[in-house]
């Protein structure tokens, strides 16, 4: 032993000049003949453990005069892997996978090298060791530059070691490390002899305990880094003779995309999609490429970019490779393993049909997917389907619901309609829509879908229906789709025996009722109604849609289940499908009758503390103002009723409290009520809190809008620039350096139909803006701006159009500019005037203020001083009780004042009074004979005028009327004439 590492030695100080060798002996220095002479055994035995140097060994197998000395460079070799079988460690890794590299470039001419090239890459198993924890940090470049090399060694065109590279990098993700203790030195070499000094094994030991295995998460971060899976991907190009090992490099793929990112993004970057696609159907006796094929794509469809897979699968040739495959798997699979895989592959079709671009109706595999699409609801002697047989599991269920799915996902190509009508995807539709009859009792029906798996397909076939029926209208009307659609209504509401499962996504909340049909049932009725055909609403109203979706509506309404999502949902679609019927359809209108006024007032008086529920209330009562306008507004004789039910006051009630985006709805929905004259008497009639009037809840409104757009406005409610009365800040916001197209509406009247100030307008054009109950003085500071509101918008849209034409560089002839000059400044005069009119106003009520605070300060001092009085009147009382002499004078002044208040009897007086002529007056039962006419007008003798009072005595304070002896009979109702 010690001659032949004296021989290598002498080889590795031995160089070359020119053709002569010249060797150099060592000359050895005193200290060591001193240590020699010390201790002679222990340096023999230090020397045959001493462990082998990495550098040495690839300069040995660098130096050109040991190349033919292959035996000794692999005795070296193996060395070097008997060193390090529990793996490399991280500062030994740049040195070990350079002579990786020495070995794989001999291994060309010498195939011997192969096997410990082998050796090598089974080592790179184990995880990598680290010395000191700061290991990782320091040699993570040069892990990272290992593992890019590993996979450079793919290009060896040995399949050992390409499998052995494939095993190492699997191994890199499993967290298994070494059985055995990791020992440091006494791994790196073992003695020759049985026994070792005590102190060389205890300093061994001591060693060993440093040494630590690197982390998963380290290694794993680390291989990402370096490419190592773009690297494969590439490599499979070199596979072509290798199918065993291409079936490695797929399970290695599958290891890196199925846990990470990264991976998947490498992969995708060396077009790795398209690679495997293009091989998925190579000739293989094991069966694996397929499977894992299908599962890398799976991988990368979930974890990488979806848009860059289907981009990459969306060709010609990964379309028909695809084709291929599932076709072979649906026609002559026949184990669960093979249904699985056939789903898997068309749900990869799926998620390529959403690509626009792929070209999946020009290899006609979308025309033989539309087949399996109506199979077996159509028959059809097609070959492919011809003897296909369905099991009926739950791969073939699983089959039939991608097949549907994928329908949707096609519809979006308009190109794939064509397809559509020629397989007659509507009639198939629809056949799986209607219920299906349970077999009598002892009888076994035609094998078919579990009840459960034909509930699922009912809905999703529905769901399907809302996406295409829209789409081909004459096939749903020549397939009589609104029947079928109200006859799966009819049934909902029948009570039987049907008891559905709501296991599906399709069936949530249906589970023990038919609720989940008739929601989807009624989707697809919303969706139809939709469109605005004629021919489709006809169809429904002449079938008597109306009377049954009333009635439907008021039966949930009083069914005593609990409210939730669904039935809100299928509540509020009702409702927008009897508006989309009614619209603009005066007779159908007339039908939709008191009922229907019955329902809409019903729903109007929903609690304003449910909009906030989360359940949908906010969208049904949407729904409900919105069938007030279609289906009620425009029919007089309909009004009329909505009118006596008090809809115009539910209507007030919901505008006041609902909230901001629900009320230009509302709004819209009473201007179109008030061009019926009895509105107005309702409208004014309705009370709202603390006695709002309508008026003043308009004005309100008002002002909030002004300040959500941002008018200008100051403390008062009043204008604050006369230049600009009811600009928006988005007008003022709005580039004004850019000129508008032609066929785009300015700001100004756009702010006319996004916001509630014209439709208030307009409502106060109904009202009137003059004696307008409950209002107050900041309520008419709000109307003089909203009488004038107009004027204003006009003055704004000419602003606009100024501006229009300086932008355009157009002057306009003088006449037209004195023109626009003028309306501006009558808009701003405007202004100026009700500036002037809002300070006025203010004024008047600062003096009605003013009168008020005096008025209510006299009425504080009259309470004053009645309490003072009432205080001295029970003092005088208090007093009286307490004094004689006090209560003495009271007494005779009490006495007193009664005798003066008692009047005087009085004799009556007679005044004779010749009047001429005679006139008649009756004072208060009292006759007056009043002869007058002077004598000198009339020529008769002068009449005598006398005036008797009666002497009527006081007794007791009352008045009494004494007897006379000739009494005239006609005293109160005669006059005599003397």
């Amino acid at each position: 032993m010690l001659a032949s590492e004296a021989a290598m030695t002498k080889s590795y100080l031995t160089t070359s000049t020119g053709s002569k060798a010249k060797v150099h002996r060592r000359k050895h220095a005193i200290p060591v003949i001193k240590h020699i002479a010390k201790d002679n055994d222990q340096e023999k035995q230090e020397v045959l453990t001493k462990p082998i140097e990495l550098s040495r060994v690839i300069h040995f197998l660098e130096d050109p005069l040991a190349a033919t000395l292959k035996e000794r460079q692999i005795f070296a070799l193996k060395k070097v892997v008997k060193r390090c079988q529990q793996g490399f460690l991280l500062k030994e890794l740049a040195d070990v996978f350079k002579i990786l590299y020495i070995c794989a470039e001999k291994s060309k001419d010498h195939p011997e090298y192969t096997s410990v090239l082998c050796d090598l890459l089974k080592i790179c198993r184990l995880p990598f060791l680290k010395e000191k924890t700061s290991d990782e940090v320091t040699y993570a470049q040069t892990v990272k530059e290992s593992f890019s090399q590993m996979g450079f060694l793919m290009r060896v065109p040995n399949a050992e070691v390409r499998n052995q590279i494939c095993h190492s990098i699997i191994s890199v993700y499993s967290s298994v490390t070494s059985k055995h203790s990791v020992d440091g030195m006494d791994s790196l070499s073992k003695p020759a002899a049985a026994s070792k000094p005590a102190v060389a094994s205890h300093r061994f030991s001591k060693q060993s305990m440093r040494l630590h295995p690197t982390s998963l998460g380290y290694r794993v971060q680390l291989l990402e880094q370096s490419g190592l899976a773009e690297t494969l991907v590439l490599s499979m190009a070199l596979l072509e003779n290798q199918p065993a090992v291409k079936l490695q490099v797929l399970q290695t793929l599958q290891m890196l995309s199925s846990s990470s990112d990264v991976n998947c993004s490498l992969i995708l970057k060396a077009q790795g999609a398209q690679q495997i696609c293009f091989h998925m159907n190579e000739p293989d006796p094991s069966g694996q490429v397929l499977f894992r094929s299908s599962e890398i794509l799976w991988n990368l469809l979930e974890r990488g970019c979806k848009e860059e897979v289907t981009a990459q699968l969306s060709n010609m040739d990964c379309i028909m490779a695809l084709k291929e495959a599932f076709l072979h798997q649906l026609l002559n699979g026949f184990r669960h393993y093979d249904f699985q895989l056939r789903n898997d592959l068309l749900v990869i079709t799926t998620l390529i049909a959403e690509n626009p671009k792929s070209p999946l109706i020009e290899s006609l595999f979308a025309k033989q997917l539309i087949l399996f699409v109506t199979f077996p609801e159509l028959k059809s002697h097609n070959p492919l389907v011809r003897n296909l047989k369905l099991s009926y599991n739950n791969e073939d269920f699983e089959m039939k619901r991608l097949l549907l799915n994928l329908v949707v996902v096609m519809s979006k190509d308009l190109s794939a309609l064509q397809l559509f009508k020629e397989g007659h995807v509507v009639l198939a539709l629809l056949h799986l829509v209607k219920p299906t009859a349970a077999p009598p009792e002892g009888q076994s029906g035609p094998r078919n879908w579990t009840p459960v798996q034909q509930e699922e397909l009912q809905l999703q076939a529905l769901a399907t229906l809302a996406t295409v029926a829209p789409l081909m209208l004459d096939d749903y009307m020549i397939c009589q789709g609104n029947t079928c659609l109200l006859l799966l209504l009819e049934w909902c509401t029948e009570r039987d025996a049907y008891f559905g499962q709501g296991h599906s996504f399709h069936g949530t909340g249906g589970r023990g009722s038919k609720k989940a049909q008739m929601r989807y049932c009624v989707r697809l009725l919303r969706s139809m109604v939709s469109l605005g055909n004629e021919a489709i609403n006809q169809d429904l109203f002449d079938q008597g849609a109306i009377s049954q979706l009333l009635v439907i509506i008021m039966q949930m309404e009083g069914s005593p289940e609990e409210e939730d999502v669904i039935t809100l949902e299928i509540k509020a679609d009702i409702q927008l499908i009897l508006s989309a019927l009614c619209e603009n359809n005066p007779h159908r209108k007339e039908l939709f009758g008191s009922e229907g006024v019955e329902m809409t007032v019903h729903f109007l008086k929903m609690s304003t503390e449910k909009f906030y529920s989360g359940l949908g209330h906010n969208k049904l009562i949407l729904s409900t103002v919105d069938c007030v306008w279609s289906c009620i507004v425009g029919c007089y004789t309909t009004e009329d009723v909505f009118l006596e039910k008090e809809g115009i006051f539910l209507l007030l009630d919901l505008l006041h409290s609902s909230p901001r985006n629900m009320q230009n709805v509302v709004l819209g929905t009473l201007l179109e009520l008030c061009d019926n004259p009895k509105t107005m008497s309702h409208i004014l009639a309705w009370r709202g809190q603390k006695s709002l009037t309508t008026p003043g809840l308009l004005l309100q409104l008002w002002r909030q809008e002004e300040a959500e757009l941002g008018v200008s406005r100051d403390l008062y409610g009043r204008i604050s620039d006369p230049k600009k009365p009811i600009l928006c800040y988005y007008q003022e916001e709005e580039d004004s350096q850019v000129s508008l197209p032609a066929n785009r509406p300015s700001a100004a009247v756009m702010d006319v139909s996004e916001n509630l100030r014209s439709k208030i307008y307009s409502v106060f054009c109904k009202l009137g803006f003059e004696a307008l109950p409950g209002l107050s003085t900041e309520d008419y500071i709000t109307l003089s701006i909203v009488t004038r509101y107009l004027d204003f918008k006009v003055g704004e849209v000419w602003e606009e159009i100024s501006k229009e034409l300086s932008l355009e560089g157009v002057r306009p002839v003088t006449p037209d500019e004195e023109a626009l000059d003028t309306i501006a400044k009558m808009t701003e005069d405007t202004a100026r005037r009700v500036i002037t009119q809002q300070s006025s106003m203010l004024e008047q009520r600062d003096k009605e203020d003013v009168i008020e605070e005096k008025r209510m300060y006299t009425e504080i001092r009259s309470n004053w001083k009645q309490q003072e009085l009432t205080a001295q009147s029970w003092e005088h009382f208090v007093a009286k009780t307490s004094n004689y002499k006090i209560l003495k004078e009271t007494k005779e002044h009490q006495e007193r004042s009664i005798d003066s208040s008692r009047p005087k009897p009085k004799e009556a007086i007679f005044h004779p009074t010749q009047i001429h002529g005679l006139q008649i007056t009756k004072f208060c039962g009292r006759v007056m004979t009043v002869e007058s006419t002077p004598a000198h007008l009339t020529g008769g003798p002068l009449a005598n005028t006398e005036l008797a009072l009666e002497r009527v005595p006081i007794q007791g304070g009352a008045l009494r009327k004494l007897p006379t002896a000739t009494e005239d009979p006609e005293y109160f109702n005669t006059v005599s004439v003397k």
